[in-house]
């Protein structure tokens, strides 16, 4: 069921149930706030025991309001929760915020309130937000419906507001609010999603998007209930050049739980969440002041530049670590066009650099015109993207009107680095200058937020496939089964055949050519070596029907209960390297893709990259571009370079492969996936098929 969130975030009318005459409990600080910052819509405090609070008409039941209500606050015990929102329902109330703790984070009794509570929103349709919810509060309309103090001690906001903080935690947004409204951002909405019975954080998100007033948004999540939904209304912030700005807290590793496959262990909780936030162009925050200072740059709009940074410094050993710092984040310090050189040139001494970083040494500030000339020059030049000045305290002071006109003038992106306790720090910022105190919090914020304005210059979402008419075998199945599901997405084999005993399987070697390795064939085991299950460079007849002896009696001793369908008997194959492609499906996201380094040193190395699917070649080959074991494939040290675009194909495949098997299919894994030479392709060595749990 869709609901509108408008009576909960935009309210025209409020009701707040229990109110209190004392700003300090939660019953009375909203009623506080509302009267303080001038709320121009309806305020109804609702206890029998008041006739008037905060210079309002306090009713005694919500049945004796008068008007219209949008929204009620319940500030009462949760055991009375859905009782009065059934009485707001029969009143006509569009949507209430529910501030009592004790549901299901409590147990026992708790849980079964949750269970009533869900259940009535169910039936009645109505936004209810929480339990277990600070509130909310809509800056530009000072709708305050949070019991926060925050709102009274962090410096007040006098014009509309265009950042929206959305937290699953209360205290987290009231934190992340004071350090931001100390750096003067202004706030539209302010939104904690409490315990997400019946509203959770996507919801929230999807409401943001579609808000004229918002154009950046501060998260905090701790789990997502609606990956889908999340990836839709992240879709849609990047369609209307919005940006979210996202702390991911905790971590799950998934590996304990990933018995039969590498790919879960590889792919975890935490490491999905990443994938996504990077395919979705999401900054990940580390801590609330990065956040609040990667906003800060956002509201300066600078949304065209990219990670092409000149760096202008009056201490050579500054720039050298800038330079380190920024490069070490993933930026690009290039070297600056010799006409440009020539113009620094100009009035830098011998002894100064201009290449970039730039010194322009400590005499400069004394010849205010030449600051002009270089900063107008590196506001002009297409071969950057930002220009970051460092100039401490007084030095910043003397360079600051030329730097302040010079940003006013053009749309290049300037940003500050202040040690010292300059003056010009106001006027800078009020000029589009972003000013840091702090050189590692300016590279933390500076980073990510170039880095996004460079991925949202390059965006491309891959199309699903066309499902495909390939028949999925029964489940469980072995690996000759997997390969030849797989095989159907056109996937190249390595020359194999399926044994069911030792003369089979010499002929299969013969047929093949040898060398070759047998492996168990069984829906039941995954892990063939750690069971016994395989023998590698057999040479004869000889070696080989020993090898379908020993390979099947130690497998039945590993897994007595397992079904034993023989062996396959597989060529050797030589290649450049091998990686892991695996398939699988995310509880929160859906379909994921792993791509890692492969065979037996998957789990050691933790060498992977991830994203959600579908892909194409080119997000493929992006993929392969992201591992540290991608020297490998590109000749390192004189080897052979390996046929990528075969390998990105194959990577692609195995991804449709899974987009298109029923839901009874959990996962999917090439491990490993042989790369050859150069135009002579891949070859699939395993493949594994794994079902649904129940």
């Amino acid at each position: 069921m869709t609901r509108s969130l408008d009576p909960l975030l935009d309210p025209r009318s409020i009701a707040m149930i229990g109110a209190s005459a004392d700003a300090g409990r939660i019953g009375g600080m909203p009623l506080d706030l509302l009267t303080r910052f001038g709320y121009a819509g309806g305020i109804y405090p609702v206890n029998p025991k008041y006739q008037e609070v905060f210079g309002q008409r306090c009713w005694p039941d919500i049945e004796s309001v008068p008007e219209p209500v949008d929204l009620a606050v319940l500030a009462i015990a949760a055991a009375d929760v859905t009782p009065m929102l059934r009485r707001c329902h029969a009143k006509g109330v569009r949507a209430a915020i529910v501030y009592a703790a004790g549901f299901a984070e409590a147990g026992g009794e708790g849980a079964r309130l949750q269970d009533e509570l869900e259940a009535f929103v169910a039936e009645s349709g109505m936004a209810v937000a929480g339990p277990n919810c600070m509130g909310f509060a809509n800056l530009n309309t000072r709708a305050y419906t949070a019991f926060a103090s925050v709102f009274k001690t962090a410096p007040a906001q006098d014009g509309p507001g265009s950042v929206s903080l959305l937290t699953q935690s209360g205290n987290v947004c009231a934190a992340v609010y004071a350090i931001a409204r100390r750096l003067g951002l202004p706030f539209s909405h302010f939104i904690n999603t409490g315990n997400e019975a019946c509203l959770d954080f996507s919801q929230y998100l999807e409401y943001l998007a579609a808000d004229p007033q918002t154009e950046i948004v501060l998260g905090y999540i701790e789990q997502l209930r609606d990956g889908e939904r999340f990836i839709r209304a992240c879709r849609e912030l990047e369609r209307q050049g919005k940006l979210l700005i996202a702390l991911k807290a905790g971590t799950t590793d998934k590996g304990a739980q990933a018995v039969q496959s590498h790919t879960s262990a590889l792919a975890g909780d935490r490491r999905v969440y990443g994938a996504a936030f990077r395919q979705l162009n999401v900054i990940e925050a580390t801590d609330f002041a990065q956040m609040a200072h990667l906003a800060g740059l956002a509201t300066l709009r600078h949304r065209g530049a990219g990670k092409r940074v000149a760096v202008l410094t009056m201490s050579g050993a500054l720039g050298a670590i800038l330079a380190d710092k920024f490069i070490g984040a993933g930026l690009d310090l290039p070297d600056l066009p010799p006409d440009l050189q020539a113009v620094l040139r100009g009035g830098i001494p011998d002894y100064g650099m201009v290449g970039n970083p730039v010194d322009v040494t400590g005499n400069v500030v004394n010849d205010p015109d030449f600051v002009r000339t270089v900063l107008e020059a590196l506001a002009t030049s297409a071969a950057i993207d930002a220009v970051v000045v460092y100039a401490p305290g007084y030095m910043l002071d003397r360079m600051a009107d030329a730097l302040a006109d010079v940003s006013r003038r053009h749309p290049r992106l300037f940003v500050a680095i202040d040690t010292g306790l300059a003056q010009s720090r106001a006027a800078l910022r009020e000029a589009g200058v972003a000013v840091f105190e702090d050189l590692g919090l300016a590279v933390s914020a500076l980073a990510p937020y170039l880095l996004w304005c460079e991925a949202r210059n390059a965006r491309r979402i891959a199309q699903a496939p066309e499902p495909a008419a390939v028949a999925m075998p029964a489940l469980p199945c072995n690996e000759a089964d997997a390969r030849a599901y797989v095989g159907g997405f056109g996937l190249p084999q390595a020359r194999a055949g399926a044994a069911r005993s030792a003369e089979e399987a010499v002929a299969d070697a013969r047929a093949a050519g040898y060398p070759v390795a047998l492996k168990i064939l069984s829906p039941d085991i995954a892990h063939k070596t750690e069971a016994g299950g395989v023998a590698l460079n057999l040479a004869d007849d000889e070696a080989v029907r020993g090898a379908y002896r020993a390979v099947t009696q130690a497998a039945a001793r590993a897994q007595p209960d397992a079904r034993i369908d023989g062996v396959m008997v597989q060529k050797m194959e030589r290649g450049v390297a091998e990686i892991i492609v695996g398939a699988t499906r995310d509880p929160v996201f859906g379909p994921v893709l792993t791509v890692g380094l492969g065979g037996v040193l998957t789990e050691l190395y933790q060498d992977t990259s991830h994203r959600l699917l579908p892909v194409d070649e080119d997000i493929a080959l992006q993929m392969l571009r992201e591992l540290k074991a991608f020297a490998l494939l590109d000749g390192y040290r004189g080897k052979p370079r390996a046929d990528v675009a075969a390998a990105c194909r194959s990577i692609v495949a195995v991804g449709n492969a899974l987009l298109a098997a029923p839901a009874a299919v959990a996962e999917i894994e090439v491990n490993p996936l042989l790369i050859k030479e150069a135009g002579q392709g891949v070859a699939v060595l395993d493949a594994l098929i794994l079902p649904a749990t129940p």
